[in-house]
């Protein structure tokens, strides 16, 4: 998954649209490397003192220690639902000096169990705050996750 155009959906609410874009493509990135397992590039794209409100971990994560615990804690892979894509649409989005603020959602889709049946999407509500670093590149050093439909439940087919 990448974002480094800004959707149609986008709405830049202050600011010009090709910057926005750039600090967009910084989430696109984050996403695309969680899903390669390129815990490097994730880091890259992250602030080292970063805060995150992850969507699994009850307390604010605080920088880098707090997120490689949090990594360390969750389960191993091929353990439960495999995660084949992640999708973040619809952002909205404002800058303001060297920060750019964006809203988006994000879809999670898994794949079928291992009966062969679907497995329900996650849908969540997504904030970054990024900064522009001294080298020029945006990084993130907030990122709330808020699941509003937990996913990775079978789908009712109705039968």
């Amino acid at each position: 998954m990448t974002c480094s155009v800004l959707p149609d959906s986008a709405l830049v609410r202050s600011g010009d649209p090709s910057v926005a874009a750039e600090a967009w493509a910084v989430v696109g990135e984050m996403y695309r490397a969680y899903l390669a397992g390129e815990r490097a590039a994730i880091d890259a794209c992250l602030e080292p003192d970063a805060t995150v409100w992850d969507s699994v971990a009850g307390p604010l994560l605080a920088g880098r220690a707090d997120l490689d615990r949090l990594r360390e804690q969750r389960p191993p892979a091929g353990t439960g639902p495999v995660e084949t894509a992640l999708t973040a649409y619809d952002p909205v989005v404002d800058l303001f000096g060297g920060h750019a603020l964006l809203r988006y959602w994000l879809a999670v889709d898994f794949a079928p169990g291992a009966d062969g049946v679907a497995l329900t999407p996650e849908l969540s509500r997504n904030t970054a705050l990024l900064r522009r670093a001294g080298d020029g590149r945006w990084r993130i050093v907030h990122l709330h996750e808020d699941v509003r439909d937990a996913g990775g439940t079978r789908v009712d087919t109705g039968v």
